[in-house]
Parts: C-alpha cells; sequence; structure tokens
C-alpha cells in the first residue's frame, strides 16, 4: 500500500474517529517509554490481590507488634493470617543444599514454576521474626532438636536442614553422626553442626504410640495393634532432646489402619470397633501423659506440630488423584472445612480439656500450621517427586499431593518454630528481644 493509499483510508475518517485513534497511538506510545516489567508486574499483582514483591500484608495501615517484643498483654494468633508474595523468598535454594531428599526436589525434578517459592506467611496482628540461621544455631549450641513423627515430619526435618546450613560455611562440617545416607530410611537419622555441637535429629515413628504383634487370641483379620495407652519404642530416645517437635496424623486413617489389619488396643485388650477419631484422641491424651510424667520440660520445649493437609484432585494418591496443574495458593479468607481440620480440633480439644482438669498445665505448644497449609494447593511435589534419574517426572496418575516441595510450605512452618523458640528462650533467660531480633516484615 502506498503512502497516498494510506492517505486516502484516513480521509474516509470522521473527525471523531480520527481524534481517538490518534490518542490511542499516542497513548501505546507513551508506553513505549515507560518500565513495561515495572508496569506488568505490579498489573500482574493486583490480579492475585496482592503486590507482587511486597513484603506488605492484605491489611493496609494496620500497625502490628513484633511477636518477641508482645507481652502477656498483647495477644497474637500466629497461625491466623495470609500468603504474601516476598521478592526475597525462598530463604534457600535446592540445588545448594545436599541435605535433601531426591524426592522434595522438585526445581531440579523439572518444575518449571518457581511462583510456590515466593509467598512468606504474613500473621494478620503481629511481624514475625525475620528467620536468622545463624542467631538459632547459636541458641542450638552443644543441644539437641528432634523432629518425632511421619514423613511430613521429615519434610520439615529436611527444610530446617537447609535453613540452618545457610550459615555455615564449611559443609563438610555437617553430617550424619553413624555416617547414613540421606534416603529414605525407616528408622532415625541425626545431622550434627560440628561448629555449634549440636544435633538435629529425626525419628520416624508414624502413629507416636507403639504398634506392634497383637496379643494371644487375637482375631485373624488382627495383623499388628496400636497400644493406645504405651509410647513408641524409640520415646526414650527422644525425651532428652533441648527441642522436640513432634507430628502425626497422616497415618491416622483407614488405610493405614484398619484396612491394613492394624487395630486398636488399650492394657490388653483389642478394641475391634474403635472409630479412628476416639483412638486418635486417646494417643494424644497418651502424648501429654508421658510428657508430664517422663519430659523434664523446665528443659525441654515440646511442640505438636498440627496436621498437613493434603491436595488431590478428582482422587487420591491410588486413585488418580491430582494437584500438578496448581501454580498459585488460595488467597481467599474463606473457612477450612471440618474434615481438613479434623486432627486439628482433636489436638486443641484434648488440650483444652487436659488444662482445665490438670493443676499443673503440661507444657505442649500446638504449631497449628493446619489453615495455613490447607490455601497452599499449589505447593506439593505433584509428578515432581521424581527425576530425570528415576524417569520422572512420575506419571501422572501416580501423584504426590501429600509431602511438599523444598524450598517451600515446610520453610514457613519453620519459622514459626523459630518465633516459638524464640519466644521461649527470651523468656527463659529474661532478655529483651527488641535490640536482638528484627520484628519486622523483610526488605525487599
Amino acid at each position: 500500500m502506498t503512502h497516498l493509499e494510506i492517505l486516502k483510508k484516513f480521509k474516509k475518517f470522521k473527525p471523531f474517529e480520527l481524534g481517538c485513534f490518534c490518542i490511542s497511538l499516542c497513548f501505546i506510545l507513551l508506553l513505549c517509554f515507560l518500565d513495561y516489567r515495572s508496569v506488568g508486574s505490579r498489573f500482574r499483582a493486583r490480579g492475585l490481590g496482592v503486590w507482587f514483591g511486597s513484603g506488605s500484608s492484605s491489611h493496609p495501615g494496620h500497625d502490628r507488634f513484633g511477636f518477641l517484643e508482645m507481652g502477656r498483654v498483647e495477644k497474637c494468633d500466629i497461625f491466623d493470617g495470609s500468603w504474601v508474595w516476598d521478592e526475597s523468598y525462598p530463604l534457600y535454594e535446592g540445588k545448594d543444599c545436599l541435605l535433601l531428599d531426591d524426592g522434595f526436589r522438585c526445581s531440579e525434578n523439572g518444575r518449571v514454576d518457581r511462583f510456590y517459592t515466593k509467598w512468606r506467611w504474613q500473621p494478620k496482628d503481629c511481624n514475625l521474626p525475620r528467620f536468622d540461621a545463624k542467631t538459632m544455631l547459636e541458641r542450638l549450641r552443644n543441644r539437641r532438636l528432634a523432629f518425632v513423627g511421619d514423613s511430613i515430619g521429615r519434610n520439615q526435618w529436611e527444610s530446617l536442614l537447609c535453613m540452618l546450613s545457610t550459615a555455615v560455611a564449611n559443609k563438610s562440617s555437617i553430617y550424619e553422626v553413624n555416617g547414613r545416607p540421606i534416603t529414605k530410611h525407616s528408622g532415625f537419622l541425626v545431622f550434627k553442626f560440628a561448629d555449634f555441637n549440636c544435633t538435629i535429629e529425626y525419628y520416624r515413628a508414624p502413629f507416636l504410640v507403639l504398634q506392634r504383634r497383637p496379643p494371644p487370641g487375637s482375631p485373624k483379620q488382627v495383623r499388628t495393634t496400636l497400644k493406645l495407652d504405651k509410647m513408641d519404642w524409640g520415646a526414650g530416645k527422644w525425651k532428652g532432646a533441648d527441642v522436640i517437635v513432634l507430628n502425626s496424623g497422616h497415618w491416622w486413617n483407614y488405610e493405614k489402619t484398619t484396612r491394613a489389619g492394624c487395630y486398636f488396643q488399650e492394657a490388653d485388650g483389642v478394641k475391634m470397633n474403635m472409630s479412628i477419631e476416639t483412638a486418635y484422641r486417646k494417643s494424644i491424651e497418651t502424648i501429654l501423659n508421658w510428657i508430664s510424667k517422663e519430659v523434664d520440660t523446665n528443659k525441654t520445649q515440646v511442640i505438636f506440630r498440627g496436621y498437613s493437609p493434603v491436595h488431590f484432585r478428582g482422587g487420591d494418591w491410588k486413585s488418580g488423584g491430582s494437584c500438578h496443574l496448581e501454580t498459585l495458593p488460595d488467597l481467599s479468607s474463606s473457612p477450612v472445612s471440618p474434615a481438613t481440620m479434623f486432627y486439628s480440633n482433636i489436638i486443641g480439644s484434648v488440650l483444652s480439656k487436659h488444662e482445665n482438669r490438670s493443676s499443673s498445665q503440661t507444657k505442649l505448644e500446638f504449631l497449628n500450621v493446619t489453615y495455613m497449609s490447607s490455601k497452599r494447593k499449589d505447593g506439593h511435589a505433584s509428578v515432581y517427586y521424581s527425576g530425570p534419574k528415576d524417569g520422572g517426572p512420575a506419571p501422572l496418575h501416580r501423584q504426590d499431593c501429600s509431602h511438599w516441595c523444598l524450598p517451600g510450605v515446610p520453610d514457613s512452618w519453620n519459622e514459626l518454630l523459630y518465633a516459638v523458640f524464640l519466644k521461649r528462650e527470651y523468656s527463659l533467660a529474661g532478655i529483651s528481644p527488641a535490640t536482638t531480633v528484627t520484628a519486622s516484615p523483610p526488605p525487599v
């Protein structure tokens, strides 16, 4: 088309139409002079309900205390909050951490998106202290921290190993005391941070109470029993630790108990018709009694980490359930279903009753991560628990929507663990945290 033909086309426009065209053209040219990436990122962030790259929360103008600075008068539920985008995250990179199972290395196993690593948990009414690996290691010097529970507890344990290792220049000074590799292991693993003479330990005990052979005379379908009034055999190894992080829940279901021939036992009697809810409640009571009788809570801080929800869609782990297409959290403030809160509600109920009927309060802190984790359907390993060397990613019908990618959601659990750990440390030492730890959102 020649210049003359173009001019003839323009003559056909009415003055109003020509004016609109010119204004639109000027606007487009103006955009060319702007930083598109900055504008684009802000528009995308608005679509998600938060500002990408912003450490602020969804409650503008709301002044918050630092969690560590709060006294007995001020209260803050650190489990009530929202996920906010934070460009300073993740706290470590999986490729830089040697203390990580291949099954949690989602990025290395082919997951391309990185959104799931960029979210920080922001409590509604206070600010958490910024995680400082050096501070935590100094506080753990000459001490033991033990995780006890199922494979989700192992997920959290490996997360903390990676977070703490960022403060250690000589990575060879971190090692498993028995020379065992950090691959799937059925017993226990103890990693020592030699520069601080401290150990970060994991003990596999998915029920926390004792699983054993059934008593003589039990019905044929009873292959094993859970002794609801006895702690796991390994309890003697944990009770001397300075910090104990317990968890259970994922094995307390029909598939892992009754269907597998595992029934519930009290004293010498097998309870063939006892419900899982009743059995789980009794197991929590046993744990509280064990703490009261066996653990020196003046020395040992005992924490129970709540249930971590699963996010299978269209089935479960063995029937084609999936989560591989999830790339963003649920940023709504909608309540969580009663089914999701099942285990956490039982723990809360038992703790409340125990405190009401006991003259001396059992010192068990409840790290109730269920609500915050329920919003993170994007954070699971899905098909990325299997890497290229194992022929991965895994097939779509065999997804893992229970365990979490690392770095990822368990890092946030450990930030909460860090906060309650420091809170107790400073309280026992009579230290004012205001001059020691920054409790404001991290810089961006």
